[in-house]
Parts: structure tokens; C-alpha cells; sequence
């Protein structure tokens, strides 16, 4: 469960932010009069890209103005000085940051994409599965308590039942567009996170409504995306489907 928008592993990354490039360029030293400045430079960017992508951009800004600072420190005329005599230096240095922040952008960049893409990949499989169980099964209850395992899943969720009925009102519900309302009024996610209280979806299809999951959302969770609480709302509908055409099916095999 996520219970911090920064994470253990975005921790780690600040810190390897902060220390790597200065370590790197220690390691550095021996090479100083061997390898030419625009050379150390380029290592320095390399660890500035290794710390984006396992970090956040946080991490990246700060490895990159770190292996600045320490290029200057370590590497240009005065040495162990935060001054530069050179304009070539001055250049280089410059360069390094600004590649750096570029760089560690991209690298952050594509580690979200590349998630975004694994995370669309799994939403696809849970409707996949679902409509398959709805499709093949002759328990409408299966279908509903697949559905709410994978709710449990998809949103991060403390709990989810379903209550058959309709709803008696008062109460946070996940609307159709993916917004959450409470009492009526929209409830802003990213800015308040899940409201204070359980989470209504209605599992409605064909206008007709069969019921309710029941969500509580765990303590100190970061609401799910857009694209996620969409996905619940396809999947509830999936339920509602299988108990509506339960009476049918059953007729059907009398």
C-alpha cells in the first residue's frame, strides 16, 4: 500500500543525489591531469542519469547541481574552491548543470511512461479477467466478489463489500466521470486525498442499479489515478451486468 507520496526508494534516490557525484568525483582525482575536463564532465552526467531514473526529479535536480558544485570543488583551477579561474572551466561547468537538469528530466520522464504503460497494461488484464468470469461463470456472486478483490487491488483499499439496494444518500461516492463527491459537492483527490469516510460505487448497468460496493480507503493512502478509478467504475458495471442477468440465466437452466 502507498502510504507517502515519497517513498523509501525516493529517499534513497535524494541522498544518491546528494553523495553519488560527489563520491564519483573524488574517485575522480587520480585522473584530473590525464582526462580532459569536458571528459570528468560527462562521467559526472552519467551518474546524474543513473539517480533520475531511480529517483523522482527532485532527486535528478539535485544530482545534477551536486556533480556542478563538486566538478568546480574537485576538477577547475583553484582546486578545492567553489571559484573558477577558466572560462573554458566556467563553460564546462555550466554545460554539466544544464545537461544534467535536461537529462535528469528525460530519465524521470521515461521511468513514468514506462510505468504509466505497466499500469495500463494491469488495468487491461483485470477487465480482461473480469468480462471473461462474467462471460463464462453461473454465479453472479462470483463475478461480484472477483470484482471486489479487484477493487481491493486497483484503488489500494483498506475493505470493499457489496450491499445489495440502493443507496440511502449522505454518503462519499465515486461518480461515472471518476470525480468523488461528497454530499454532493466534488471532492478535490489530489489536493485532500481520500475523504474521511467509506466510499460509495454504485454497480449500475442498463440504467438499472443492483447494488453498491463499499470502500474504505486505508489510512494515509494516495488516491489512485484518473485512469484507475475509471477502471473501478468499468468494473462494477461488469458486476451489476452478471447480477442482472442472473434471473435469466437461472430460468434458463430450469
Amino acid at each position: 500500500m502507498k502510504f507517502s507520496a515519497f517513498s523509501a526508494r525516493d529517499t534513497f534516490a535524494v541522498v544518491a543525489g546528494l553523495v553519488g557525484p560527489f563520491l564519483t568525483a573524488l574517485i575522480l582525482l587520480p585522473l584530473r591531469a590525464s582526462v580532459t575536463h569536458t571528459n570528468l564532465a560527462l562521467l559526472l552526467v552519467v551518474v546524474v542519469v543513473a539517480v533520475s531514473a531511480l529517483g523522482n526529479r527532485l532527486a535528478g535536480a539535485l544530482a545534477a547541481l551536486s556533480a556542478a558544485a563538486w566538478f568546480d570543488f574537485f576538477h577547475t583551477a583553484p582546486y578545492q574552491s567553489f571559484h573558477i579561474q577558466d572560462r573554458a572551466d566556467v563553460e564546462t561547468a555550466v554545460l554539466l548543470l544544464a545537461v544534467g537538469l535536461l537529462v535528469s528530466q528525460l530519465a524521470v520522464r521515461g521511468r513514468t511512461l514506462g510505468s504509466a504503460a505497466l499500469a495500463d497494461a494491469s488495468h487491461l488484464e483485470r477487465l480482461h479477467g473480469v468480462t471473461r468470469l462474467a462471460r463464462l461463470s453461473t454465479s453472479a456472486d462470483e463475478v461480484v466478489q472477483r470484482v471486489r478483490r479487484e477493487l481491493v487491488d486497483v484503488l489500494d483499499l483498506e475493505g470493499c463489500r457489496f450491499v445489495h439496494g440502493e443507496s440511502t444518500g449522505g454518503t462519499a461516492r465515486l461518480e461515472p466521470d471518476g470525480s468523488v463527491t461528497v454530499s454532493g459537492w466534488i471532492w478535490d483527490l489530489e489536493r485532500q486525498g481520500w475523504p474521511y469516510e467509506e466510499i460509495e460505487l454504485p454497480a449500475v448497468v442498463r440504467g438499472r442499479s443492483q447494488g453498491r460496493y463499499v470502500m474504505t480507503p486505508a489510512p494515509g493512502a494516495v488516491p489512485p489515478s484518473l485512469e484507475a478509478r475509471l477502471v473501478a467504475l468499468d468494473l462494477a458495471v461488469q458486476a451489476a451486468a452478471a447480477l442482472d442477468d442472473a434471473p435469466a440465466a437461472a430460468a434458463r437452466r430450469r
